[in-house]
């Protein structure tokens, strides 16, 4: 493997720097098990709260295995060990729950009750 230059070097750290700076990222997470809702507090001071079950791969965790979750290194990532799952903070906040066909699945389960939810205020009109 080619060593970096000092060149190289530096331009890594200023890429991680700005990355650091304008990425959301963890401070803590815990999961509540009373309402199934993983809370993250970000290091800005800004709080996000997501469905854990929502997410691929955790459908059927136990609360005792979602209680589990961590914050990877600085806090870029989610993970969960006895589920081996990972999930980045950006991505989260964006709704990204999974990979393209669990968010297509997500999104028709959604469709559908947006669609009830319209066919019962059509007819109560």
């Amino acid at each position: 493997m080619d060593e970096l230059t000092d060149q190289e070097f530096e331009a890594a750290n200023e890429r991680g720097r700005v990355h650091f700076e304008t990425e959301p990222h963890a401070k803590s997470a815990s999961y509540d098990a009373n309402t199934g809702i993983v809370t993250v507090d970000l290091f800005n001071g800004c709080r996000f709260m997501f469905p854990a079950r929502e997410l691929q791969g955790l459908e059927r965790a136990s609360d005792e295995q979602l209680a589990e979750v961590e914050v990877l290194g600085v806090g870029f990532g989610l993970h969960w060990e006895s589920l081996d799952a990972d999930f980045t903070v950006p991505g989260l906040l964006a709704g990204r729950f999974g990979n393209k066909k669990h968010m297509e699945a997500r999104h028709a389960r959604l469709r559908a009750i947006l669609a009830d939810m319209t066919d019962e205020h059509r007819q109560a009109a």
